[in-house]
C-alpha cells in the first residue's frame, strides 16, 4: 500500500471512531428526546459509518483498484481528508 491509500485509510479509520463516539451520543440523545432530528442524526451517523468500514476493507482487499491511477488515489485522500475536517467540526459541536 502507498503513502496516498495509507494515509486516505487512516482517515477513513478516525472518521469512523468519530462517527462511533457521535452515535453514542445521539442514540442516547434518541432515548431521552424521541424527536425525529435525532433520529436523523443516528441513521446518518450509521450509514456514514458503514461507508467508512466498508472503504477500510476496500483499502486493504483491492490496492490494485486505484494503482493505475494516482489522481484516483489523490482524489480518495482529498475526500477522506474533507470528510474528517466536516466531521470535526460535528463532534465538537455535538460534544458541547
Amino acid at each position: 500500500m502507498n503513502t496516498t491509500l495509507a494515509l486516505a485509510t487512516a482517515l477513513s479509520v478516525l472518521n469512523s471512531l468519530a462517527l462511533a463516539g457521535l452515535l453514542v451520543v445521539w442514540l442516547r440523545n434518541y432515548r431521552t428526546f424521541r424527536t425525529p432530528m435525532t433520529l436523523g442524526l443516528v441513521a446518518f451517523a450509521a450509514v456514514l459509518l458503514v461507508e467508512n468500514l466498508v472503504a477500510v476493507y476496500f483499502f486493504f482487499s483491492m490496492q490494485s483498484l486505484f494503482a493505475m491511477s494516482t489522481t484516483a488515489e489523490t482524489a480518495v485522500l482529498a475526500m477522506r481528508a474533507l470528510q474528517s475536517v466536516a466531521l470535526a467540526f460535528l463532534t465538537y459541536v455535538t460534544m458541547q
